[in-house]
């Protein structure tokens, strides 16, 4: 992996590649343009850029119009505001009547940092899963985000994309990557166990399983960026190849990638997992680094799971 970029950024700079390609495209903020970075949108298209200022129902009312007029709006806040003080206009002005309408939630997680838990959004895919015909996409670095966001802009349809605010390494190579919408990728094949992870949570993944390789532990890494619709089949084939399933992500355990994961397995072929996230608690104030420490979001604890998973499948602990 390579040094990467926050992928806010990308969002940014793929919304003005997108704005000189088709003129339906619009862009809406909540008086957060410079931090959510659709500020670039707004300097290059300034006529198809509207403030709303703090007011996020409106924001997604007025989208919602938009949307209905034939525009293409991506409306853009901090997750937290936008999955929370959101969520009645998302449900119901924008899910409801299935209108095209691309939510792009910015600082989402606990890597929000110093901002602590009034601003850690760590519910908002559990949040936007539970909404009916609600597309929810987690890109893992830009390259998959600045591809993530062309497929929502070419989706007929309500897209809710989770982005951050730390720089992540780069996983892909953007020559190289595709983004096939509702299927996950297998970023290193193994055989032993699977880690399935999502977000900024697929380069710790594979720092991970780069780790486990030097014990001999032979682990295959998969990135769900589409976590719904979620790409049933693959996680079905891991589980049925490995035999065991550890899930990774920056946001909390319920709701989110791990119990959407245990659904699949479940119901299709159940077979020893553990869920990494945020354990049904509240993040708080510090840096994205010691946060992430803390609450278990390393590539150390991922380690720790696979091992003792594979213990137990094996017999040696």
């Amino acid at each position: 992996m390579s040094d990467g970029i926050a992928t806010r950024d990308a969002y940014g700079k793929t919304l003005v590649s997108l704005g000189g390609e088709n003129d339906k495209i619009v862009v809406l903020d909540a008086d957060l343009s410079k931090s959510t970075k659709t500020v670039l949108f707004a300097e290059a298209f300034p006529e198809r850029f509207f403030n709303m200022g703090i007011a996020e129902q409106n924001l997604i009312g007025m989208a919602a119009g938009l949307a209905a007029s034939g525009k293409i709006p991506f409306a853009s806040t901090f997750a937290m505001f936008a999955s929370g003080r959101a969520f009645e206009p998302i449900r119901n002005s924008v899910a409801y009547p299935r209108l095209n309408v691309k939510i792009a939630a910015t600082h989402a997680g606990l890597t929000v940092g110093e901002d602590g838990a009034s601003h850690q959004c760590i519910e908002d895919i559990a949040l936007m899963r539970a909404v009916p015909n609600m597309t929810v996409i987690c890109p893992a670095d830009g390259v998959e985000t600045e591809a993530a966001v062309r497929a929502a802009a070419e989706y007929k349809g309500p897209v809710y994309i989770r982005l951050g605010r730390s720089k992540v390494p780069a996983v892909f190579d953007k020559e190289s990557y595709a983004f096939e919408w509702g299927k996950g990728i297998t970023v290193r094949e193994g055989k032993d166990a699977a880690i399935i992870a999502t977000g900024i949570m697929v380069p710790v993944a594979v720092d991970a399983a780069a780790e486990l390789a030097e014990c001999g532990i032979n682990v295959r890494v998969i990135d769900i960026h589409t976590i719904k619709p979620i790409d049933r089949e693959l996680i079905i084939r891991a589980a049925r190849e490995t035999g065991a399933i550890v899930t990774a992500e920056e946001h909390s355990i319920i709701g989110g990638l791990g119990s959407a994961v245990a659904e699949v397995l479940c119901e299709s072929i159940p077979v020893p997992m553990k869920r990494i996230g945020v354990r049904d608690t509240f993040g708080e104030s510090g840096t994205a680094e010691d946060l992430l420490e803390k609450y278990g979001l390393t590539a150390k604890n991922i380690v720790e799971e696979v091992k003792r998973l594979f213990g137990n499948k094996t017999g040696k602990k």
